[in-house]
Order: C-alpha cells, then structure tokens, then sequence
C-alpha cells in the first residue's frame, strides 16, 4: 500500500483543516452506542469508520500487570511467512524509491524516500546503526495499550498477529512516533491534521478486529474526528508489499511450502540449530540477532 503518497507530499505546503478532540474525564464501562444516534444526527452510513466506531464496547482501562513486548511474541517476526521480517515488510510497502541490502533477497531495505503520514514531512531513509531510527515503525495501537483494553485476554497467537497485523502498522517519523509512545487517541494524535481521519479509522478497526475496547475519553476524541469527516471508509485490509520469488526458487521455508517457520529465542538456539549465520530471508530470522547492524546475525 502506498498510501496517500501523494497527498501528504502535497500536505506539505497545502492549508490543511482542524479538527479538534474531546475528552470526557470518565470511564465508565458500558455498551458504545453510534455517536451519530447519541447526538441525535443522521445514523452514520454503512462501512463508515463512524459506524464501527459504535461497535467497540467503553470499558476502563485494566491495570497494566503482567505487559511486557514478549507477551506479543518475537519482534518483527516474519508472520506472512514471505521470508522477510515484519520491520523490513512494512518499509517496502510505505517507503518509495528503495533500494536494498544486497544478498538478502530485497528484504533488508536500504535506502529510500519517505512521505511520513503523521508529520506530513518527506525523510530520506538510510539503513544504519545511527540512521534506521530516523523512520520507525507505529503499532497505531500500541501494544500496552491494546493490554490494557483486552489484549490479555487474547491467545499468544492472536497477540502475535496483532503485534505484525499491518492493518496496526505504519512507518513513522521516529520523534513522532516516540512523542506517541502508549498514548491512544484521546491524548495524542497527529500534528498532520489531514491525516488524523485515517488515522483514528485505523485505531477503530484494529480494535474491531481483535476484540478490545476503548475507554470513554478514547472514544469521545475518535467521535469527535470522524465527526469531521462521517464517510471516512473502514480501511480495507492490505497485505504488506510481497517478494516476487525468482523462478525456479523455492520459498524460503525449511520444508518447502507452507512448513512452520522455525523461532530462535537466542543466537545460542541458531547455532545448535545449524542455522547461523542467519540473514533477513532465511527461516526463523530475527533483527535481535544482527547486533551490529550489517545483515547478518549470529556471527560469533
């Protein structure tokens, strides 16, 4: 998906609209009813973003006992099974003009251009111990936060899916993202205005998608930018830019086809595994075991 590209290349330079966000400081657990319904405005159309708004149940957020990343499963675990890492997956699919790593199968990524969706800002990506973090990575719901409103109560698997759904992931610009930390909707949203429809639409469907739910302040803020833009679509569901296998290449799978994908918890666990050196592409590869950020793990 190469979203809004354009747009936000134009939001650059172009007037972009305000919307403001509301929060009711309470959180009270109930059922979510349309907000078009409780204001008494014309029901929200069908296969709005407005209208699965009203089906995420309002409950309090749930202590945060027991969150760390791990409950989420590896990160960036190669979840498609297309022999790429999820990092890497979703930079080729929001990055444009990349360009990448040799000898990795155009997994590694780079270099390339980057129209950030949350500043509206144009970045040059290029992959380095002291440059990567320029662009980063979003869960648009951040996974403490999606813990603490039902995610607890998910299996390993689904955290895991959640965790590398690209429906919840977005490149970012690395102080934006670091500046949204946990936060949902009701205490931060992007300084992009133009992008905030999007945005929020997005937060509602990765909920609707693994059943959690929205405090009442997190609700009111959505409601409240939706209410600027009413036909804001569900977002569709679109995979991450796949590798074009060369022909005559089998997947890179250690089976074959369809087999499971190995996970390493350590380089010790590659090693007695026979799989190291291990490189983006190959079955079981995670970032954690290329330290030194040259493409190739578990050297020694």
């Amino acid at each position: 998906m190469k979203y809004l590209r354009s747009a936000l290349l134009s939001a650059v330079t172009v007037p972009l609209i305000l919307f403001g966000t509301a929060c009711v400081p309470q959180d009270t657990a109930s059922s979510a009813a349309p907000p078009s319904e409780a204001q008494g405005q014309t029901p929200a159309q069908a296969g709005t973003a407005l209208e699965q708004l009203g089906s995420i149940p309002i409950k309090g957020r749930a202590p945060k006992t027991g969150y760390s990343r791990e409950e989420f499963g590896p990160a960036w675990a190669d979840v498609d099974r297309n022999g790429c890492d999820t990092r890497n997956d979703i930079l080729a699919r929001d990055l444009t003009e990349e360009t990448f790593k040799p000898g990795t199968k155009d997994c590694v990524v780079a270099t390339g251009t980057f129209a950030d969706p949350y500043t509206g800002t144009v970045i040059r990506f290029v992959r380095g111990n002291t440059t990567s973090t320029a662009v980063q990575i979003d869960h648009v719901v951040a996974l403490s936060d999606a813990w603490q409103k039902g995610a607890q109560q998910l299996t390993a698997e689904e955290r895991r899916q959640l965790a590398n759904d690209p429906l919840n992931l977005f490149a970012a610009d690395g102080p934006a993202n670091g500046a949204k930390s946990d936060s949902d909707a009701a205490t931060w949203l992007p300084s992009n205005k133009a992008f905030r429809c999007e945005y929020v639409a997005r937060q509602t469907a990765v909920k609707a998608e693994y059943r959690l739910w929205m405090t009442q302040a997190e609700h009111d803020a959505i409601a409240t930018v939706l209410g600027s833009c009413p036909d804001e679509p569900v977002p569709a569901r679109e995979g991450t830019a796949p590798r074009t296998v060369p022909a005559g290449e089998v997947p890179n799978t250690p089976e074959g086809p369809g087999s499971p994908t190995p996970v390493y918890a350590n380089c010790t666990a590659v090693k007695a595994a026979g799989a190291a050196p291990i490189r983006p592409g190959d079955p079981g590869w995670d970032p954690k075991f290329d330290g030194d950020g040259d493409g190739v793990g578990c050297t020694s």
